[in-house]
């Protein structure tokens, strides 16, 4: 992430949020504000607060790795991809995950009229240079009058698939630590937006953590680099987390 200076009276939690896009961006990451794209502006993305899957970049996804199949096959696959039943958030995001990596079961009719039966993937693993990869910035969400506005969201082919939770590392208080339970406190408020979740990530701008759906502190592990082989900049124990 890029380095940001802490001795700055100006420093806030927004600065490490707009460092966040900036970065993301260089990545290969388009970036959003979130109000851009809320339901009855001229750029929206989204029917109300509580739909957090962008249907039409979905639906321009599907269509991509599934030439073959028709209309209403990948819309079947959308309806099924957008609706998340059950009360355990855990149960809705592993029936969202399967069809996410092996694809959707849909059915159609064909031009004789036979149903038909088909696998409608949905990311495309061996192409990702051409799914979607967008990052959003204040995500309004709101379920069961539980409104949350989390700091940026990660969406690969309108799937929100990742949640950053972000604090200002020059506050005493507000740590990286202190941004985990208030990811598990929302994942109980507003479980829509965590259904399809892959990942999420705490960060103060300096070190970062990452961590899954329901898992606790323990469990949120220091960050690796592109390559995979070596570690980001982690916390040195002692000194960064005395006052965590």
């Amino acid at each position: 992430m890029t380095a940001l200076d802490l001795r700055s009276a100006t420093f806030t939690e927004s600065v490490v949020e707009q460092a966040a896009l900036v970065w993301l961006d260089s990545a290969g990451w388009q970036a959003r504000n979130g109000a851009e794209i809320a339901s009855g502006e001229p750029a929206a993305e989204r029917g109300d607060f509580g739909q957090v899957v962008l249907a039409q970049r979905l639906r321009h996804a599907l269509a991509r790795p599934n030439p073959a199949l028709p209309a209403a096959a990948m819309e079947d696959a959308l309806r099924k991809l957008t609706r998340s039943a059950g009360w355990d958030i855990i149960v809705r995001n592993r029936a969202l995950h399967r069809p996410l990596v092996d694809g959707v079961t849909v059915e159609y009719r064909d031009a004789g009229g036979s149903i038909r039966g088909a696998q409608a993937r949905v990311i495309n693993f061996n192409d990702p240079a051409g799914s979607d990869w967008l990052a959003v910035n204040q995500f309004s969400v709101v379920e069961h009058k539980h409104s949350w506005l989390p700091d940026v969201v990660l969406c690969v082919d309108g799937v929100l698939l990742a949640v950053l939770e972000l604090k200002n590392a020059a506050a005493e208080k507000a740590t990286i630590w202190s941004a985990v339970p208030r990811l598990q406190s929302y994942q109980a408020r507003v479980p829509v937006l965590f259904a399809p979740n892959a990942v999420l990530a705490v960060s103060d701008g300096s070190y970062a953590r990452v961590g899954t759906l329901g898992a606790g502190r323990e469990w949120f592990k220091h960050l690796c680099t592109f390559a995979g082989d070596t570690l980001a900049k982690a916390y040195v124990p002692g000194r960064q987390e005395a006052r965590r």
